[in-house]
């Protein structure tokens, strides 16, 4: 089976102005003959997330107008505005929406879903993105609206800045996407308000983002990142908050904006294979966003010199939101309005900087989480997940059902180059169930085709394994197709065992589940709304690779050695030099220093070819 969501990368679908014509060609086209007597244009089969989804569709109508002029738009975007402004502006309270700071002030908002009182919860971002459809409607309006129109949209748009900021708690989602998405709608509308208007507007919204999100940031894997649902980082959402960051960076010119897209740019780039899969966050897990993403991954992929466009996105929504018959939806129209507009070009070659928690060469990825253990291992076209084991989860060595990955104390690591090799040595000190302190030492070797794990430990009581990953997904052609099973080699015995309990707490890599259906299982709440990062660390025991002690390692330690890609020769050798470890294999010589490391007890590492 195939994961639904992650497919193509999104920097392969083409952004010349050739091809965005023709994608606003297709969306005129489709809402001129879906536009109604009373000028809607929203999709027939729409619910929820509807409040701006004419408006959207008819900021799309004014940006194909002004690239061309066709002579059918201007009535189109007239009696479409119409309606927005005379149907899907609600000033009466919603009936149960929870965050109001002050009742029955009359301000507008838009509804997530327009019955009143019917699930009323989302009308806060329905309201962000309102106003950006009528911000960017604004700046497209030359020779479409007329002037009493425009300052009727002006008196909604200033009315649903107010809304979001006076008469509601400020961002009641915890989302950062929504959040800094407000912040860009203030930005915007400040340009088209009076000059006393939009000076406090602009400050407001500039003040906003220091003392409600900058100050607010989460921290992980070494970057702060505006937080997501509660969450440090969401696969789906995080991009999107790079293209808000983006866009506030392009119209405002504050560098806080830049610095802080870097951060999280960076931070993107090291947590991502070279092939682009990803997984997890606090909302979505395996979903991934589309076209909402570009214009960050685009604008910031050039600023910090990585191809960050290999973030495979669901390309299903590589233009704009559509519903399941592939009907346009103007969910979110403002990002490929944006996306047009900006011409930033891709950066499409990795980055050679190293970076702490990535080791990246060739087809060969390791990502490592806040504890340097990694997070996700790409080689030979499959990606392995952390493998679980009596609740714990990880990669490292296990003795007695324990895992040693947890570090008690400072993890030091080592990055290294040489004769066409790229190597991370992780230092690690682990305590045991018997409280002994031991150091783990963990080598990752690539020449950009396989992957060389070796991790070396005092000696461990009882007969203990490597637990080297749950092999998860694997690329086929422009989709990642579920496995089982991968191209892995070991030095001693390896065994794929899988859970003997069928249980929602057990994850068997052979079941037609994939993760995110079974963290959503395992998380508190309902989906949507649950968060399955900690759903999924509620998992017993998985599909997992197990890899026995490899022969002959000198007697005070035990080694394991695995090697992930094409199949061959695999006979490593070790000696030990006092606490030195040199290990030889097919491909490479390195000698791993002593764990106490250097005089400032950082890991040595010398490594060379073969």
């Amino acid at each position: 089976m195939h994961l639904p969501r992650q497919l193509g990368a999104l920097h392969d679908l083409p952004d010349t102005p050739e091809a965005y014509d023709a994608v606003l060609a297709g969306v005129v086209e489709q809402a001129l003959a879906r536009l109604t007597p009373e000028g809607n244009l929203e999709h027939p089969d729409g619910g929820d997330d509807i409040g701006d989804t004419s408006l959207g569709v008819t900021s799309l109508l004014a940006l194909a107008w002004q690239r061309g002029k066709d002579p059918r738009l201007p009535e189109a975007v007239r009696r479409s505005l119409a309606f927005h402004l005379r149907e899907r502006v609600y000033t009466e309270d919603n009936p149960g929406y929870p965050n109001l700071k002050v009742r029955d002030r009359g301000l507008p908002y838009a509804r997530y879903t327009l019955a009143a009182g019917a699930h009323p919860i989302g009308d806060w971002p329905s309201t962000v993105w309102a106003l950006l459809q009528a911000v960017n409607l604004l700046d497209l309006a030359d020779g479409l609206v007329e002037d009493e129109r425009r300052a009727e949209l002006v008196q909604v748009a200033h009315g649903y800045w107010r809304w979001l900021t006076e008469a509601t708690f400020f961002n009641p989602q915890e989302a950062g996407n929504q959040a800094i998405g407000c912040v860009v709608g203030g930005l915007m509308l400040a340009r088209h308000l009076p000059a006393p208007d939009g000076h406090p507007v602009r400050e407001r919204a500039l003040r906003l983002y220091e003392e409600e999100i900058r100050a607010h940031r989460v921290s992980d894997r070494g970057a702060l990142l505006p937080p997501e649902h509660s969450g440090a980082y969401d696969n789906n959402y995080g991009p999107i908050s790079l293209s808000f960051l983006a866009q506030a960076h392009r119209i405002s010119g504050a560098e806080i904006f830049a610095e802080d897209g870097d951060a999280l740019a960076r931070y993107i780039d090291a947590r991502l294979p070279g092939g682009g899969f990803d997984n997890g966050g606090p909302r979505y897990s395996e979903q991934h966003s589309g076209f909402e993403s570009v214009l960050g991954l685009r604008y910031f992929s050039a600023r910090i010199g990585s191809d960050l466009g290999r973030y495979r996105g669901d390309t299903r929504w590589g233009r704009h939101a559509v519903k399941p018959d592939g009907g346009i939806d103007g969910h979110f129209a403002w990002m490929l309005v944006w996306q047009i507009q900006d011409t930033t070009p891709w950066h499409r070659t990795p980055s050679t900087a190293p970076a702490r928690h990535q080791l990246r060469s060739g087809t060969v990825s390791v990502a490592f989480d806040d504890r340097m253990t990694p997070s996700l291992v790409e080689a030979a076209g499959t990606y392995y997940l952390p493998a679980a084991v009596n609740r714990q989860h990880g990669f490292g060595p296990v003795t007695d059902g324990f895992l040693y990955c947890r570090p008690m104390g400072e993890v030091r690591v080592r990055d290294v180059h040489a004769d066409g090799l790229t190597a991370k040595l992780v230092t690690k000190p682990v305590v045991g169930r018997d409280h002994v302190l031991r150091h783990v030492r963990s080598l990752y070797v690539t020449d950009g085709a396989s992957l060389w794990m070796t991790v070396a430990v005092e000696r461990l009581p009882g007969t203990p394994y490597l637990l080297a990953g749950l092999p998860y997904a694997t690329d086929d052609g422009d989709r990642v197709r579920r496995t089982a099973d991968g191209e892995v080699t070991a030095a001693g015995e390896l065994r794929l065992t899988h859970p003997e309990s069928d249980g929602v707490d057990h994850f068997d890599a052979r079941a037609e589940r994939t993760q995110e259906e079974a963290a959503f299982a395992l998380a508190a709440d309902p989906r949507g709304y649950g968060n399955p990062d900690l759903g999924w660390s509620h998992l017993v025991g998985s599909t997992a690779l197990e890899a026995e002690p490899a022969p002959g390692a000198p007697d005070d330690l035990h080694v394991f050695a695995v090697r992930y890609g094409p199949a061959g020769p695999f006979a490593p050798a070790f000696a030990a030099d006092g606490s030195e470890l040199t290990v030889r294999t097919e491909v490479f010589t390195a000698v791993i220093g002593e764990p106490a490391g250097d005089a400032h007890g950082d890991p040595e590492l010398t490594l060379r070819a073969v």
